[in-house]
């Protein structure tokens, strides 16, 4: 073994002693993004190692110091091919049949798993406080919502047609006299809400408050759509019209089955679009993805598939729990490639950050 390689295991040794949990998978992960995309320099490989190694904001206060003793100071180690355990390459032989897991694409990176595990997740019980910042979720959303004018006028004090019948109808009451003239315009009303939730691996410290936040944007929304997705795509909404978010989450439990699995997002994306009813589910809607962006294959269909919605709908926003840190930057393939799409992408990790996105403003 090279003196690099020796220097990332020592690296990924001193994270486990620091306290951090770094799972085989994560060490994987790692260890095939620095064989696939070598960085090339210091905050390059700050931003693979973040992102591959760590899941939430707060794993950084063990992350960061640790990363830089190994490699605060000086150049990177001589660039080495790393071998990544339990792994064999394959060529690029198709040959049919059903790709396995983390198939090696040229150009592209790896293939997100294709395995699928179902599982019941258990989503816990909403808090005291939790419940508080719902309550105040629901009565800040319909507010906060955009809004586009209604296609039909209707009776209004003031409007820009006059109803004849409404005037006709009251000369009829005083003889013929025309008292009051009577208006007709186009009211405002809320556009339609899709939120898109990655219930991924990588998420699973934050798609429980996520899926609460759908139970609340359901709830006070005319029309809301919800949508899960980690191995495959799953339509949550009739789960969250549940009156109790315990009741809902509860339901969910037995509906999400790829939680805490692998992620597949741009096929994801492009099961929902390919889905001509689901579709209409988007056109003009406002589209909120609540996900990390951590893509793990080809991220082409997945720049196609936001690219499309961005198109389709009235504003896409983009939040991850990554963003909470104000260091944080798009620089990991997938974000990379659809950032560009984004309306907006802003840091949410919980009930009380999407609180306070929705009162700066949707």
């Amino acid at each position: 073994m090279s003196i690099a390689a020796e220097h990332v295991r020592g690296f990924l040794r001193e994270l486990r002693g620091a306290g951090l949990p770094v799972p085989v998978p994560k060490q994987r992960d790692f260890l095939q993004a620095l064989t696939l995309v070598p960085p090339h320099d210091v905050s390059h490989l700050y931003w693979i190692a973040r992102t591959t190694l760590t899941m939430s904001v707060t794993d950084a206060e063990a992350f960061d110091p640790v990363f830089a003793h190994w490699f605060g100071a000086g150049p990177l180690p001589v660039a080495v091919e790393v071998t990544v355990p339990g792994e064999e390459r394959t060529s690029g032989d198709d040959g049919g049949g059903e790709p396995p897991d983390t198939v090696l694409t040229d150009g592209a990176g790896r293939e997100a798993s294709w395995s699928t595990v179902e599982r019941q997740a258990s989503f816990g019980a909403a808090t005291a406080a939790q419940r508080r910042v719902l309550a105040e979720l629901r009565r800040e959303l319909p507010a906060a919502l955009p809004t586009l004018r209604s296609r039909r006028r209707r009776p209004a004090r003031r409007g820009d047609r006059l109803d004849v019948r409404r005037v006709h109808r009251d000369a009829w009451r005083t003889g013929g006299e025309i008292v009051t003239l009577r208006w007709r315009r186009h009211p405002r009303r809320q556009r339609p809400v899709l939120v898109l939730i990655d219930v991924s691996g990588s998420m699973k410290q934050h798609s429980a408050d996520f899926l609460r936040f759908a139970h609340a944007v359901v709830a006070a929304c005319d029309r809301a759509e919800a949508f899960t997705f980690g191995t495959t795509l799953t339509h949550v909404t009739p789960a969250l019209r549940a009156k109790d978010v315990d009741d809902a989450l509860a339901a969910l439990s037995t509906v999400v089955l790829d939680a805490d699995g692998g992620t597949r997002i741009g096929p994801a994306l492009q099961e929902f679009l390919g889905n001509t009813r689901r579709l209409r589910m988007a056109r003009g809607a406002l589209v909120l993805v609540l996900s990390d962006g951590l893509e793990r294959g080809d991220c082409v269909p997945l720049t196609k598939a936001v690219r499309r919605l961005s198109l389709l709908g009235h504003r896409l926003l983009w939040w991850t729990p990554l963003a909470c840190d104000p260091t944080y930057r798009p620089v990991t393939r997938g974000m990379s490639a659809v950032v560009g799409h984004v309306a907006a992408l802003r840091g949410v990790r919980d009930l009380d950050t999407a609180r306070d996105q929705v009162a700066a403003g949707l």
